[in-house]
């Protein structure tokens, strides 16, 4: 053995103190430096080295990940409800915006022949949900969330995504009385989109079923077509989906044709619906009423 190697053995020793094991690691840390830097005798080593830490770093990182995972895909209860109820709430109002456009399209071309026309109906709207339904067979009507504490008036229009429901009969302080249009003493004015012949439905008692009142054998409607809200009355806005025809016959000795329709609105089965706020604006006039 060599002089040098005694010299490490004994440095190792039980009877080496401390210090000199510590001279002997700083010797050893400056020539490995020293090594490194100066020759590539290391670098093998080094490669090696990286290689065999890779599986030891990506064990060490999987707490973070398993925090991070959790963070990002567990959400509570709780806020996946209320983003629920606002999507489904924000579809709502959607899709009663989108209702109109069938009617807005169809009648474009008559409204711009109507140059002296004054009042352009506008409206807004609230979320309401249905909290009861009248246990009296013979009568459709139903109770909402809404009454006098929202502004909430008697004769407002009802309607859910699909087309119209009824209207408001009777408010409370914070709930209403809404008569629904396929109910017998409910008549609405409609007019048929196609080609825009006015007539008034009638509620039948039957949540699926709706009817027209005086359409003459030679009234041009068919199968199929899609009628809507007319405005006259000044009672529902126009342009609403109010049902759809769904059988025309002519009745032997009769003047009148008898005409059923299905509902656009789904009566039976809505629970969030919209209450509408209509407001007219008078176009092309002064202040003093001049045009």
């Amino acid at each position: 053995m060599t002089i040098r190697g005694v010299a490490i053995k004994n440095l190792f020793s039980k009877s080496s103190s401390p210090v000199q094991r510590l001279l002997l690691l700083v010797a050893l840390g400056l020539i490995l430096l020293f090594v490194d830097s100066f020759t590539p005798w290391l670098k093998p080593a080094q490669r090696w080295l990286a290689e065999v830490t890779v599986p030891l770093y990506w064990v060490a990182n999987i707490p973070a990940r398993l925090s991070e995972y959790g963070q990002e895909t567990v959400v509570a209860r709780r806020e996946l409800e209320e983003n629920n109820e606002q999507l489904r709430t924000e579809l709502l109002i959607y899709k009663a915006r989108m209702q109109r456009m069938a009617e807005v399209t169809a009648e474009n071309v008559r409204l711009r022949n109507l140059l002296n026309a004054t009042e352009m109906l506008q409206d807004s709207v609230m979320v309401t949900e249905l909290v009861g339904v009248t246990p009296d067979p013979t009568r459709h009507t139903i109770m909402i969330d809404r009454g006098e504490d929202h502004d909430v008036y008697v004769g407002q229009p009802v309607l859910d995504a699909d087309g119209l429901m009824g209207q408001v009969i009777e408010v409370y302080r914070s709930s209403s009385k809404v008569l629904l249009i396929t109910d017998s003493a409910h008549a609405l004015p409609v007019q048929v989109l196609r080609n825009g012949v006015r007539s008034i439905v009638e509620g039948m008692g039957d949540y699926n079923k709706l009817s027209l009142r005086y359409v003459a054998n030679s009234t041009d409607i068919e199968e199929g077509d899609q009628l809507v809200s007319s405005g006259l009355g000044g009672r529902f806005p126009s342009g609403y989906p109010v049902g759809t025809v769904t059988s025309v016959r002519v009745l032997p000795g009769q003047a009148y044709l008898e005409v059923t329709l299905t509902p656009s609105a789904k009566i039976d089965r809505s629970r969030h619906l919209l209450l509408v706020f209509s407001a007219i604006e008078t176009l092309g006039e002064d202040r003093d009423g001049t045009r």
